[in-house]
């Protein structure tokens, strides 16, 4: 043999007797020293079980580890067909088989044995080598086999789960059974999470076992995915090719259950709009997230949002639901690991019935924290560790969504899709959230994440942040919600805010709704309430103290029940933990509660559920949870199981008022039981929308203050200055919304009997136009709704609230479908969306806002259907088929006209009770239906709304003075009786004169166009034209026509058809008695040389209406006779 160099650098020669140090030396890559470190450090049971050679590249391994470091080397076991060798180096700690095992039974091998060894490198890190022997099951590796590959997909799925990038469960088997890698395997199972989570009834198992029994549509499915979002491989027309060779693969499946994953795992891709999965992710935040249209997944439960993000990671699950491109709702931390989507959808559901009142559509989201710490059995630390990790979890949640959002480029408005990102949508930029139930402070947090993003709505990303709106601190929610209060107990004869009233609630003071709410009047007399801690019992409460005391608990940080002062609570009453084993029932209480002398003591949850069963004038739901549902549903039906002891049925609440300033209080069924049973309640959506209100006011604030920063006309100080001095004015312009709505759910309230027939044909409307679904929103069928009207009762104020809501929603979106946003003569509706302080400095800045079509549709929505009524668009185009933008044009005309809105405010500041309040109002607007139509019937189409202004509303107001002057005979008579009748109701004697004049001063609009047609003035015509009405008795008429019956949809075209027929009678007369005229000339000589002119068809028409009246029938037939007989008066 040859001599070897003492050189270090040359290896020496290799002998058969050398020993097994020498061998090694002289195969080793390391310089001498570390070399020889090697020889004292490996144990002697590794010499004894490995060569030299092998632990030459176990000692190159070795030195590459740090501590808590891994890797990983898979080899097949020599002289086997069927067994694998895997090695594992980790430095640092020792592992243990609980650790290891469940990472590789996971991947589907059986593990034969293992050999442990530990050694520490030359950097004095104590590592630990694994050897394994597994061994799969026969048929599981795919054949023929790359093993290099096979060993590289298996080693780096291991290291992924072992780093917690990706879960140990059955999916991993896909990477020897399908071939895949565990990115392609995290996809699978991200999907296999959703559509579980949509309501797919197979376990994750059986999912994993039927993708393993068909590799082949595995592999397409997989390569679709890449097709579609790879940006390197995208190819539309291959990913259509993939899709119809997948539905002839899947139809030919055996099997139902197997049909039926595969077919929603196509389903699912298909709908898949975007994903991050090629971008690169911020680290530490790495997650899935795939955008979808959840309407192309049919496994998906209904109602079915617009657009969905589901981001996924195997420690934090989650999805944000859109109802459309602006759209914008909170996100939630649940709790509900199983079903959270489920979740999530009804509050989104509620959210978009909600959001009717704002300008951006329902939106709601919501996230799971998979893997909490373990309980260290400190409470204070636990539930610090846990906020750390909820913290962890929502940063990568929101990650997740901005990672598929568009941005926009504030300089030129170019919207910057993001990087590495396939779009199968259009341009999509407008991401918005807000705070929920454990989010409540992350607002800041959210917008963090945002700023590392550069999205361009900054802190407008995430409202009620630091710069924001503090709703707590503002009341907003829980004043918007009492102004519904208010209004039921107004129904009631109660004035809250001067009278004492009882109370039981569903909250604590801490809250911001319940402590709010509990804070809106000194009157409040709260009898009981409980929260998930505590029980709070005070049968006989003095309103003053107990007032004191609830706003001194409202201050205190982290205030709980427990903290209320003992000496303060009356005789019987006090605080008791909902985890005692019972609680003493004193007579106070008893009698407070309503309960039979017999009972002593209670459970705590039968005392919940005596709290929300018991006869006091208000119960206030502040809190989190469903407390309340119908006899017909069951406590599966409803979804929280939390509360599934202490739930009871609508109609078992004795409570007067129910007040939902939380979410989810009640179920629909549970709101329509409990009013159906004579309680006085809305919706959740109704009653807390000022808080989504406000939110929606500052965000579009803050994108008009930030692009007045970028242009350099406000530094950042200023504008958050600006925005803080908004706060009031903004809480004020929300409460008027609420009050708004609330006025226009009394007056619904109040002719819901009258107006059943046209609220079935509006929701036959909805459903065919809009996919209403009846079902889903609890409206009644058809069949309820006949009965209903048999028995005289109408919708109830739950379901009137539902139909309001879809109402707007269809106006608005039809609103923004065409041009009216943009027409000049609505900039002051855009404007007074804003506060004052904006709308003076900032008037250029405001008409260019982004959003300024939307809030135009918004502000447009709310005005028309508040104050024209739920049916007023839906009846305009029944009666004269104009469409909503034309229903919007013509009451934005005539209440211009007739200066509605001032009629309407001095209304309902005359200190009237509701119920002629609401009779005040819904004679207001038969002047704003009659005149309404009559714009869309004589004026040319579409309406120039400006023009039509202008053309009229001047002259209008110029007359209406003259109008009882110009009333003669029984037309004067009936004015003074309608006069007389209002004000001994109590109306003001000159609000009474214009609301008995409201329906003579609608012939103006005749007048008017007669006297252009003329050319005489608006005066002469006036007094022609009543003096006519006098004489040919066109008011009683008329009057006979609206007592006509109202009933089905021909009905009541009949009524307008014959109404419309008695007024273009009167201006038809009116102009011919014109025609033989001379300017200036007295009405009195005007008409009677008409009526001796006519005499002849005057005494045939007048003997034929005197018959017709003294029969005493004054059905259609009647009139249509008399209106004919009129009609032949016109030359």
């Amino acid at each position: 043999m040859k001599a070897t160099s003492t050189d270090s650098a040359a290896a020496p020669q290799v002998r058969e007797r050398d020993t097994w140090d020498e061998r090694f030396l002289a195969g080793s890559t390391l310089d001498r020293d570390r070399a020889l470190h090697y020889t004292s450090a490996i144990p002697a049971g590794y010499k004894q079980d490995r060569d030299p050679e092998r632990a030459t590249d176990d000692v190159t391994r070795l030195e590459g580890l740090t501590p808590d470091a891994l890797d990983l080397r898979l080899e097949r076991a020599a002289d086997t067909s069927g067994e694998w060798r895997l090695t594992l180096y980790v430095g640092g700690r020792a592992l243990t088989l609980s650790e290891v095992l469940p990472i590789l039974q996971s991947l589907g091998v059986e593990v034969l044995d293992e050999r442990p060894y530990t050694v520490a490198n030359s950097a004095g890190v104590t590592c630990r080598i694994y050897e394994f022997t597994l061994r799969y099951p026969a048929r599981s590796l795919p054949e023929p086999l790359d093993e290099r590959d096979f060993a590289e997909r298996f080693t780096t799925a291991c290291a992924a789960i072992w780093h917690g990038r990706a879960e140990a469960d059955s999916f991993n088997e896909l990477v020897a059974r399908a071939g895949l890698n565990w990115r392609q395997v995290a996809v699978l199972r991200a999907y296999a999470n959703y559509l579980r989570q949509g309501g797919l009834p197979y376990s994750r198992t059986h999912i994993a076992t039927v993708l393993g029994e068909h590799r082949a549509l595995v592999h397409r499915l997989i390569e679709l995915f890449e097709v579609s979002f790879d940006p390197e491989r995208v190819d539309p027309a291959a990913a259509g090719d993939l899709t119809a060779t997948l539905d002839d693969e899947i139809a030919a499946v055996p099997g139902l259950d197997a049909d039926r994953i595969l077919r929603a795992y196509r389903n699912a891709l298909a709908a898949t709009l975007r994903t991050n999965f090629y971008r690169d992710v911020t680290e530490g935040r790495e997650c899935l997230s795939f955008k979808l249209d959840p309407r192309r997944i049919p496994e998906l439960p209904l109602p079915r949002p617009h657009f969905e993000i589901y981001v996924y990671s195997p420690r934090v699950e989650g999805v944000h639901m859109r109802f459309g491109k602006v759209a914008r709702g909170g996100l939630r931390w649940s709790d509900r690991k199983e079903d959270f989507r489920t979740e999530v959808l009804g509050l989104a559901k509620a959210q978009a019935v909600k959001n009717a009142v704002i300008v951006p559509v329902g939106a709601k989201g919501g996230f799971v924290v998979k893997r909490p710490p373990a309980p260290t059995g400190d409470a204070a630390a636990d539930r610090e560790a846990l906020r750390e990790e909820g913290i962890r979890c929502y940063r990568t949640f929101i990650g997740g969504l901005l990672d598929l959002t568009d941005n926009v480029d504030l300089a030129n408005g170019a919207v910057l899709p993001p990087a590495r990102v396939v779009r199968r949508d259009g341009d999509d930029s407008y991401l918005v959230v807000a705070a929920d139930k454990g989010t409540a402070t992350f607002s800041d947090l959210a917008n963090e994440v945002a700023a590392e993003y550069g999205f361009w709505l900054g802190d407008a990303f995430a409202s009620g942040g630091s710069v924001g709106y503090d709703h707590k601190a503002l009341g907003i929610t829980a004043k918007g919600a009492w102004r519904s209060v208010r209004r039921h107990f107004r129904e009631l004869g109660i004035d809250t805010q001067a009278k004492d009233f009882t109370v039981a609630g569903i909250g604590d003071m801490s809250g911001d709704v319940f402590g709010n709410g509990m804070l809106c009047s000194p009157h409040i007399r709260l009898v009981a309430a409980f929260d998930h801690r505590h029980i709070f019992l005070d049968p006989d409460p003095d309103a003053a103290r107990s007032f004191a005391e609830r706003a001194r608990l409202f201050a205190l940080p982290r205030s709980s029940w427990a903290d209320y002062a003992p000496e303060l609570i009356s005789p019987g009453g006090g605080v008791w933990e909902r985890t005692a084993k019972a609680v003493p029932i004193a007579p106070q209480v008893r009698a407070a509660l309503g309960l039979a002398d017999g009972v002593t003591t209670l459970t705590p949850p039968e005392l919940v559920r005596a709290i929300l069963c018991a006869p006091v004038d208000l119960l206030w739901n502040g809190g989190i949870g469903t407390y309340v549902k119908a006899a017909t549903e069951s406590h599966l039906d409803v979804g929280d199981k939390g509360n599934d002891a202490v739930r009871v049925d609508g109609a078992q609440l004795r409570a007067r008022v129910v007040g939902e300033g939380g979410n989810l209080g009640f179920t629909q069924l549970g709101r329509i039981e409990f009013a159906r049973a004579g309680g006085r309640i809305n919706t959740d959506a109704l009653d807390n929308s000022a808080g989504v209100d406000c939110s929606d006011h500052e965000v579009n604030i803050k994108i008009l203050l930030d692009g007045l920063v970028g242009s350099g006309r406000l530094d950042a100080a200023a504008r958050n200055a600006l925005l803080a001095e908004t706060a009031g004015e903004v809480s004020r312009l929300v409460l008027a919304d609420n009050e708004s709505q609330n006025e226009l759910m009394g007056t619904g309230r109040a002719r819901a009997a009258a107006t059943l027939a046209v609220h079935g044909r509006l929701i036959e409307q909805l459903e065919a136009t809009r996919g209403l679904d009846r079902t889903l929103e609890a409206l009644p069928t058809k069949k309820e709704i006949a009965a209903r009207r048999k028995a005289g009762q109408g919708l109830t104020s739950p379901e009137l609230a539902t139909l309001l809501a879809h109402v707007k929603l269809a106006l608005a979106a039809d609103l923004l479908a065409g041009d009216l946003p943009d027409s000049a003569a609505f900039a002051d509706d855009l404007a007074a969306y804003f506060p004052a302080r904006l709308r003076e400095n900032y008037a250029d800045a405001i008409a260019a806002h982004p959003l300024r079509r939307e809030i135009v549709a918004t502000v447009l929505t709310n005005t028309v259907v508040d104050h024209g009524g739920i049916t007023y668009a839906y009846r305009l185009a029944e009666e004269s088929g104009a469409d909503n933008a034309d229903a919007v044009r013509a009451f934005a005309v005539v209440a211009a006209v007739f200066d509605l809105p001032a009629l309407w405010r001095d209304i309902r500041a005359a200190g009237l009770s509701a119920d002629l309040t609401d009779e005040l109002i819904v004679l207001s607007r038969r002047l704003l239906d009659r005149g309404a139509r009559w714009m869309l019937t004589q004026r040319p189409q579409p309406l120039a709304v400006g023009a039509e202004i202008r053309r009229f509303c001047d002259t209008v107001a110029a007359l209406t003075p003259h109008i009882a002057s110009w009333l003669t005979g029984r037309d004067a008579e009936s004015l003074a009786a309608r006069t007389d009748a209002l004000t001994a109701r109590g109306v003001p004697a000159d609000l009474a004169r214009r609301l008995a004049l409201l329906l003579d001063q609608f012939a103006l609009l005749d007048i008017i166009e007669v006297a252009e047609l003329s050319g005489r003035p608006p005066r002469d015509v006036a007094e022609v034209y009543y003096l006519l009405g006098d004489r040919l008795e066109v008011v009683p008429h008329l009057v006979a026509v609206s007592r006509l019956e109202r009933g089905t949809k021909w009905n009541a075209l009949a009524r307008v058809a014959l109404r419309d027929e008695l007024y273009a009678t009167a201006r038809a007369i009116c102009r011919d008695v014109l025609l033989d005229s001379d300017p200036g000339e007295p009405a009195e000589p005007v008409v009677g040389r008409w009526e001796q002119r006519s005499a002849a068809r005057l005494d045939r028409t007048r003997r034929i209406l005197g018959a017709i009246a003294e029969s005493g029938e004054d059905d259609l037939a009647a009139l249509s006779v008399a209106t004919r007989q009129l009609r032949a008066l016109v030359r």
